[in-house]
């Protein structure tokens, strides 16, 4: 491993304000900048957004939908508990969301259908002293899943943010056709519509999966047409993905609330918790999904992916193996740039940054300073770079 930086080689940055842009006027951040706005301009680009990447536009991040999901009075009786119970097993966590709790669930219904499938006698699960059959632990995830869904849908959304993010992604696209070689891919982890929303205002042709209309079948060859702008891909899920009868894979029903005579949906709301289980991943459509994320990020050979990671805490360990296997097996071709709310490298970024191996494609914004290779800038206050509404301002060359 290569020593460690110098205390020349890791100037510290004054700023005016974390609530402006002058910080990207800094003589030591203009490296940086030059570099990421040359990454940005390059044919084939992808996105990994996360939750934090849906709180200006309204919604709650994954700790504040939590309460409401716990506070929501049309809970039954029977999710209550459970949750309760679930929520105890995790005491001093300071980490655990609802997505843990449904993770757990999802856990002990696997047991309960694993006993129901090989007709144990006993196919009950025990939780704190009272027993649930597979059925009853199923309808507590939906019930969960529901509040989910409603709490996102219930709010008034502010979509100025993202529309002026997307305008700025797509604007070297503007001038032409998109096609398969240049389109942007949106690897979304929230449950919410917000991306699929602002490229229909901003007229951006892409495909999600589906074919269709607002009511739309699950079809994964869209993603391969030509003449998209855009691929959205769901990774978790949506709030607008339900399950038919007698069909393992999703349907897009986009009207809120809608009913049909005669359609009883198997699920209501497809969702599914970050820590999804291996067996789970090897299932269609998440495994559809990640294959085109595979793909993806390993660019064939003379081209380059760039790969902006944005509103994304790395809780999520199969995203985390996958971006590290996309690093490796590149054969340096992916490029990776990280936007955290944490003021240095840590956990999963720390790993990346000190492995020789890597470090040299994975370019990290942090709060308090920029990481690349062996270069370290710290900052004595605030770079808001990291914050989405800024990434779509410095997208779109405001400085």
């Amino acid at each position: 491993m290569k020593s460690k930086t110098k205390s020349a080689e890791n100037p510290v940055i004054a700023t005016e304000s974390p609530s402006d842009l002058s910080f990207l006027k800094e003589v030591k951040l203009a490296d940086s900048i030059k570099k990421l706005e040359e990454l940005m301009s390059q044919n084939k680009r992808s996105f990994l957004l996360g939750a934090g990447c849906s709180l200006c536009a309204g919604l709650p991040l994954t700790t504040q939908l939590t309460e409401e999901v716990k506070n929501d009075s049309k809970l039954s009786d029977a999710t209550k508990n459970v949750l309760q119970i679930i929520e105890a097993k995790f005491s001093g966590s300071v980490t655990a969301t609802i997505e843990d709790y449904m993770s757990e669930l999802v856990d002990l219904l696997s047991i309960a259908e694993r006993r129901e499938e090989g007709g144990a006698t006993n196919k009950k699960i025990d939780i704190d002293g009272k027993a649930y059959e597979a059925n009853e632990l199923r309808e507590v995830l939906k019930d969960i899943k529901s509040s989910i869904a409603k709490c996102i849908d219930s709010k008034k959304l502010n979509l100025t943010a993202h529309r002026e993010f997307v305008r700025a992604v797509h604007q070297i696209l503007r001038s032409g056709k998109g096609n398969g070689a240049n389109s942007v891919d949106y690897f979304i982890l929230n449950y919410d519509t917000l991306i699929e929303d602002v490229l229909a205002l901003e007229r951006l042709s892409y495909a999600d999966g589906f074919s269709g209309g607002a009511t739309a079948w699950w079809d994964d060859s869209v993603f391969k047409q030509d003449g998209i702008q855009a691929r959205v891909l769901k990774i978790h899920g949506s709030i607008d993905w339900m399950q038919l009868e007698g069909d393992p894979l999703p349907r897009r029903i986009r009207l809120s609330g809608q009913n049909f005579s005669g359609v009883d949906p198997k699920d209501k709301v497809i969702i599914w918790p970050a820590a999804t289980k291996y067996q789970e991943s090897q299932k269609d459509p998440y495994a559809q999904i990640l294959a085109v994320m595979r793909n993806a990020l390993r660019p064939a050979v003379h081209s380059e992916t760039v790969l902006a990671i944005c509103g994304y805490r790395f809780g999520d360990s199969h995203i985390n193996v996958e971006i590290d296997r996309a690093l490796r097996e590149s054969e340096g071709r992916l490029t990776v740039l990280i936007f955290t709310e944490n003021d240095a490298p840590v956990g999963q970024l720390k790993l990346w940054f000190n492995d020789v191996a890597v470090r040299e494609q994975v370019r990290i914004y942090a709060k308090r300073g920029f990481y690349h290779g062996e270069t370290s800038i710290t900052s004595e206050t605030d770079l808001p770079w990291w914050k989405f509404e800024v990434l779509a301002r410095i997208l779109g060359g405001e400085r």
